[in-house]
Order: structure tokens, then C-alpha cells, then sequence
């Protein structure tokens, strides 16, 4: 079971951010949610290194997978673990900051998988953009 304790560290590391496609509590609508890397249902436990912080869309999309196909090699991989991985050495943002690019195989099958880009995504990020509030870093 993940205490509050617990859910309130992974928020914390995560600095309120969704640790898939970098959306911000502060902009979204709803509580980002705590997420399994590897779902309890294949084996993964509520240790908190196997945690992370996801929005509800890519926390749904996520669901219980933990591998993805990379649509250039087609080759099968593990899925991006933020508690292993780097979120910028696998993945960059577009030229004008509304679509997230996978820059590795592991980076583009999260893409495909997680549904980074879908249209309602790519949407709000470009009115985040319009305000200044994306891409990360940019916020005030």
C-alpha cells in the first residue's frame, strides 16, 4: 500500500510534474496521479523507486504495459523508467515546444504508447506555449 507519506515524496521529486510528458500540476486539470512503472499486476511492487508521478492520460494510456514498439526499428522495448532513465537523453521537444520527440528507441516507443502527442495534448500545449508556460523551464 503507497501512504500519503509516500505519495507526497513522489511529488515532490518529481517537482508536480508529470514524469511521461512534463505537464505540471499547477496546469492541469486534476490530481496527477501515482504510478506503478512496472504495474503491481506484472510483478511490480509499491516501493517507492518504483514510482513515479503521471498525468491521468498517460497514466491511462500506460495502463499495465511496461514494453512498447519503436516505430522506426520495430523493434520491441522496455518502456522509459524515470526512476532509471533521463527524460531529456531520451526525449526532446519540438521546435515550437507542443509535440515531444523520442530521441532513442525507448524514447519513441513511449511516444507511440503513452500517446505523448495526441491531439488534445499537442492543443494545450500550444496555448501553454502562447502563455509561456511550456516548454518546462519556461513557466513563471
Amino acid at each position: 500500500m503507497v501512504t500519503d507519506g509516500v505519495r507526497e515524496h513522489v511529488r515532490q521529486r518529481a517537482n508536480h510534474r508529470c514524469e511521461y510528458c512534463q505537464s505540471h500540476q499547477k496546469y492541469v486539470m486534476g490530481r496527477l496521479q501515482v504510478d506503478h512503472i512496472i504495474p503491481v499486476a506484472r510483478g511490480g511492487s509499491d516501493d517507492e523507486e518504483n514510482l513515479c508521478l503521471a498525468c491521468k492520460p498517460c497514466n491511462q494510456h500506460k495502463w499495465a504495459k511496461i514494453y512498447g514498439t519503436d516505430p522506426l526499428t520495430e523493434q520491441t522495448v522496455k518502456l522509459y523508467n524515470p526512476r532509471q532513465q533521463r527524460w531529456d537523453e531520451h526525449f526532446i521537444w519540438s521546435s515550437k515546444g507542443d509535440e515531444i520527440y523520442g530521441l532513442t528507441i525507448c524514447g519513441r516507443a513511449t511516444v507511440i504508447e503513452l500517446r505523448l502527442n495526441n491531439e488534445i495534448a499537442v492543443t494545450v500545449r500550444r496555448n501553454w506555449v502562447q502563455v509561456g508556460w511550456h516548454p518546462p523551464g519556461l513557466e513563471t
